[in-house]
């Protein structure tokens, strides 16, 4: 069964249609990514997952529960990172994790003796008494995830957790978080990293302009375009309109194009030889051509028209 199911979830502020008609599942041990640039409905999503926002129409299912419902019992089952950290700078990290463990309902003893865990997990208990200033962005982070994790939740909702960190603290939590995964955790995952989202997640969901456009595994997503015959091509573009060439849009579909680059996904079930034939017979003098596996980010191009961070 789903620990999570949201259902043509839907919610506007005035004109703007922030999340459109949204629908996907996350199961017990799997990690679900949701990407999209800034503005595309993910956070909003999130913060109606977790009660902050109602929704104008749709339905949220936590547990086999609607969560509406009983929100407290739903609040029980989850934990939320946000992106904002939510922790007190003034306060020790061993302070803010008992703090937040009382505030989830654990007694004093508990929330103390799963704060002791969490340092140990979250390798920070050689800084547990020293105030949140004086931590690396890195440490925060960890911290704010430590917070939501007190009364051990079955799912857990990641708003950009590795947001403006170091490499090194990114790779700490991605690997806390696949441990987290293995224990059988449904985790919530947003991210503007599509690296992340590729070797991190079971299933990804592509969302802009608040619709989810695609859903699937990466390989399911890459064979959206074509599986393994992708090609990009080096040439002078900037004069050159694709749409005009003979023939080549029932052949190839355009992913990207600049004045010096075009990224095209073949159509059909053509032989990559034959294909590369074919574009090497283009009105333009191709000065290099390289077969690729489409990645994440060829994807998003293909179904929103734009990198994900403009």
């Amino acid at each position: 069964m789903s620990l999570l199911q949201v259902e043509r979830l839907s919610k506007s502020f005035g004109a703007i249609r922030a999340v459109d008609s949204v629908t996907f599942e996350v199961r017990p041990g799997e990690i679900y990514g949701l990407i999209g640039p800034n503005g595309a409905g993910k956070t909003t999503t999130i913060s109606m997952i977790c009660g902050l926002l109602k929704p104008d129409a749709g339905q949220i299912t936590v547990a086999g529960t609607a969560f509406w419902s009983d929100p407290q019992r739903a609040k029980q089952i989850m934990g939320v990172v946000p992106q904002e950290l939510a922790i007190y700078e003034e306060l020790s990290g061993r302070e803010n994790l008992e703090f937040w463990g009382r505030m989830a309902g654990l007694s004093s003893a508990d929330a103390r003796a799963r704060t002791v865990e969490l340092l140990e997990a979250l390798s920070l208990t050689d800084r547990a008494k020293d105030a949140i200033k004086t931590y690396s962005g890195g440490m925060k982070r960890r911290i704010n995830l430590g917070c939501a994790l007190l009364h051990r939740p079955k799912l857990l909702l990641l708003d950009e957790p590795t947001v403006a960190i170091d490499p090194q603290a990114r790779v700490n939590i991605l690997e806390f978080i696949r441990a987290l995964r293995d224990s059988g955790t449904a985790i919530l995952y947003t991210t503007h990293y599509l690296e992340e989202a590729e070797t991190l997640c079971q299933r990804i969901g592509v969302i802009d302009h608040g619709q989810l456009l695609a859903e699937g595994t990466l390989g399911e997503l890459q064979e959206r375009l074509g599986g393994d015959r992708v090609f990009a091509l080096e040439a002078d573009f900037k004069d050159s309109s694709p749409d005009m060439w003979d023939g080549f849009q029932q052949r190839f579909r355009v992913i990207q194009k600049t004045e010096k680059h075009l990224t095209v996904a073949a159509i059909g079930t053509r032989d990559p030889s034959e294909c590369l034939k074919e574009l090497l017979g283009l009105p333009v003098r191709v000065q290099n051509v390289t077969l690729k596996r489409p990645s994440l980010n060829d994807v998003f191009l293909q179904l929103t028209g734009r990198d994900l961070r403009e």
